[in-house]
């Protein structure tokens, strides 16, 4: 009798950076994979093994973007659910309010996995948006955080 698999079905641990720019614009990348191809979302990603959050936030951060941030807070804990996928998805990623270190130009430096990066006003942010991304806002607002910092 042929061995069936059963999939993983735990959660998985994602993270993300909220950076913004001296003139309050938020950083963004567009998605060039599934889920949310197409939609755009803050810079982050997948938590390796045995890395912390806080590590893998600036990693991903960087690889993503080129841009060196010093990490400042929780801004929120977002879930997020794919139960469609096979197998299905869910994801927890703590989402980080970061400052840049040095240089502002972010650069697309995964062109296989994002499609395009821009800095943008939070009253003219574009549209999909992701998920996570719509969460983090959530939480901005609700803890008062100034939409500019200008």
């Amino acid at each position: 009798m042929p061995m069936t698999t059963t999939p993983d079905l735990r959660p998985r641990v994602g993270c993300g950076a909220f950076i913004r720019r001296a003139d309050g614009h938020l950083l963004l990348v567009q998605r060039g994979r599934a889920p949310e191809q197409g939609h755009w979302g803050l810079p982050g990603g997948k938590v390796d093994w045995m890395e912390t959050v806080e590590n893998a936030v600036v990693r991903e951060v960087l690889e993503e973007t080129g841009l060196h941030v010093q990490l400042q807070r929780v801004l929120c804990i977002v879930s997020y659910f794919e139960p469609d996928l096979t197998p299905p998805e869910h994801w927890v990623a703590p989402v980080y309010l970061a400052s840049i270190q040095g240089s502002e130009h972010a650069v697309r430096r995964e062109p296989e996995a994002i499609l395009a990066i821009g800095w943008f006003a939070l009253d003219a942010l574009p549209s999909p948006l992701t998920t996570s991304t719509l969460q983090a806002l959530q939480h901005l607002h609700a803890q008062g955080l100034p939409a500019s910092t200008g």
